[in-house]
């Protein structure tokens, strides 16, 4: 669902008409979800890079996010920008786990962001919203052409 949104609101955004976005289940449910449409439908796939493999044995067009999405984001905004967006008190807090000493800073906001549904949820569209239009990773781009 999270790509879905992203994609939504990045096709908004660049006066697009969104291609339909249908989530899978899980990049597992790729194979079984391209047999159900048949081959009179074109698809395209975004997946994250350690899915690749299953996307690309049943799709000749797969857009890969380097890990993943939330990778691409905050590549796409740097560092100093997605802390300026995000819950930057939660965020200074989570740092201070042992896990999380001494990691970059990209990582640690990679793993805050991804280790809560409610914090992904609410910060995605926001990163999302902050993408300068020339700044927007290609993967996504891709897929939305």
């Amino acid at each position: 669902m999270s790509d879905k949104t992203v994609l939504e609101l990045l096709a908004r955004r660049m006066d697009l008409d969104a291609p339909t976005i249908t989530p899978i289940g899980g990049a597992h449910a790729i194979r079984r979800f391209v047999a159900d449409l048949g081959s009179e439908t074109a698809v395209r796939g975004l997946c994250d890079e350690r899915e690749a493999h299953l996307f690309r044995r049943v799709l000749d067009d797969v857009y890969v996010c380097v890990p993943d999405l939330e990778g691409e984001l905050i590549r796409a905004l740097g560092v100093a920008r997605v802390e300026a967006i995000v819950d930057v008190e939660s965020f200074r807090r989570f740092q201070q786990q042992p896990a999380q000493r001494g990691r970059p800073v990209d990582a640690q906001l990679h793993r805050w962001l991804r280790s809560s549904h409610v914090r992904y949820a609410r910060h995605l569209p926001l990163l999302v919203e902050a993408l300068e239009l020339d700044r927007i990773p290609a993967p996504l781009l891709g897929v939305l052409s």
